[in-house]
């Protein structure tokens, strides 16, 4: 679906959608534990995490769909296929924590995606698989994978994905032998693997991280038992409340709730970055509220994309409104998302007026005045919301292509938007 975006203020309070990141962890450690839970998340669910209860579902678990939870019941492998298949659509985190969490719970699975998803690495994770007891079919999806995950020691690299290092981390307590996970080069996005131990400590798992020659090293028993609290409760999504915040500092004030400054996510460093900027950026201890700087002018600010890559979009956009040149820095990763994010926000900003500098692993913008146009969604669900954020701050109108694909994280995106005083309309189909 294609929508006319045009220029609005938008203004006002909005409650900050369930972490998929957070939800995710505890969907499938809740699914692998000793007991029955009931977990607070309301519909509609976004693809990436409906591509997690589906991928559950075929290794054994129960789950059971409310308004405003999900009940949970434990993986039993007598309601299992003899070859379950775990289609993970387009979610590359349900791809590359389920991967070696199945293979330690069953002794084969078949595995497919769409989109992109067949297309982004795997070869790290599943190298490490092969060397502790996994055999794959084919070296990219869809394929089949034979074999229990055994214990022992892997050494894997952290400068790719934190997904793998979390992947490992909830399926080794499973397995029968003590592990060891030693990385061979610096971890990226740090806090996602924080939250990953954490998430599996208030499931009764204990695993031990110590530095040796300057690199972690996880420590993990084997033959440990989840314990799954009755109660599970999903912290507020810090990355997507950032499209709405960074609207609060190019437009009015918006309130975000939902949101804890004490969260482990590493995408609330947006506050601090609109900080950078001279928005107005006020906190407690389950909101924030963001206004523009008191003389309306942003301005330009660098920040490092290592720890949240998954703000670039957005962050581009706060960027293009602000006054100065922007870097944004160690960002090569982002060419192996759901789509090349380092090209196509260029591409974004440019193609609505705004002066962007493509390197390597990074860009340099210019706060300019934007003009509108069209903007390619790229089947991305962050280009989409970020050219939205966009249009505010245009002369013209935006033109969005394929604005479908915020269902992959924030499916009511575009209400929230409008209930804002967004303005937006379907395009006439030619």
């Amino acid at each position: 679906m294609n929508l006319i975006v045009s220029p609005a203020m938008l203004q006002g309070t909005v409650c900050a959608i369930p972490s998929k990141s957070d939800a995710h962890r505890k969907l499938i450690c809740a699914a692998c534990s000793d007991q029955g839970s009931s977990m607070l998340l309301p519909k509609p669910y976004c693809a990436d995490l409906t591509a997690t209860i589906q991928c559950l579902t075929a290794l054994g678990a129960s789950l059971t769909e409310t308004e405003q939870s999900l009940q949970i019941k434990p993986i039993d492998a007598a309601l299992r296929k003899q070859l379950p298949l775990l289609d993970c659509g387009e979610s590359g985190s349900t791809f590359r924590f389920l991967l070696p969490v199945a293979m330690a719970v069953t002794d084969t699975a078949s595995f497919c995606g769409s989109g992109r998803l067949p297309e982004r690495p795997i070869d790290a994770l599943t190298d490490v698989m092969q060397a502790h007891g996994v055999r794959f079919s084919s070296k990219k999806l869809p394929f089949t994978a034979d074999g229990r995950l055994s214990g022992g020691v892997y050494a894997l690299p952290g400068n790719i994905t934190s997904q793998y290092l979390s992947g490992l981390l909830m399926a080794l307590p499973h397995t029968a032998k003590d592990s060891e996970i030693r990385l061979t080069k610096p971890l990226e996005s740090a806090a996602y693997v924080t939250l990953t131990c954490k998430v599996l400590e208030g499931f009764g798992i204990a695993i031990t991280q110590e530095i040796e020659h300057d690199l972690p090293v996880y420590r993990i028993q084997g033959g440990q038992i989840l314990h799954a609290p009755r109660q599970i409760t999903v912290d507020g999504d810090w990355s997507n409340a950032a499209f709405f915040l960074v609207a609060g500092a190019v437009s009015a004030p918006i309130t975000v709730t939902g949101v804890y400054p004490d969260s482990l996510q590493g995408d609330k460093a947006i506050c601090d970055i609109l900080r950078q900027t001279g928005a107005i950026v006020e906190q407690s201890q389950d909101s924030v509220t963001v206004s523009p700087p008191k003389d309306g002018i942003l301005h330009a600010f660098s920040a490092d994309m290592t720890e949240i890559p998954d703000l670039l979009p957005i962050l581009s956009v706060l960027a293009a409104c602000a006054q100065g040149q922007s870097h944004l820095h160690h960002a090569a990763r982002l060419r192996l998302k759901e789509c090349d994010r380092l090209t196509a926000t260029a591409n974004l900003l440019e193609g609505l007026g705004g002066k962007v500098t493509e390197l390597a692993d990074a860009l340099l913008i210019e706060g300019t005045a934007l003009s509108g146009g069209i903007a390619d969604g790229c089947n991305d669900h962050r280009m989409v919301m970020s050219a939205a954020i966009a249009a505010l701050r245009c002369a013209h109108s935006v033109t969005i292509l394929g604005t479908e694909a915020v269902n992959k994280s924030y499916p009511t995106f575009f209400a929230d938007y409008t209930s804002l005083g967004g303005k937006v309309l379907a395009a006439e189909k030619e």
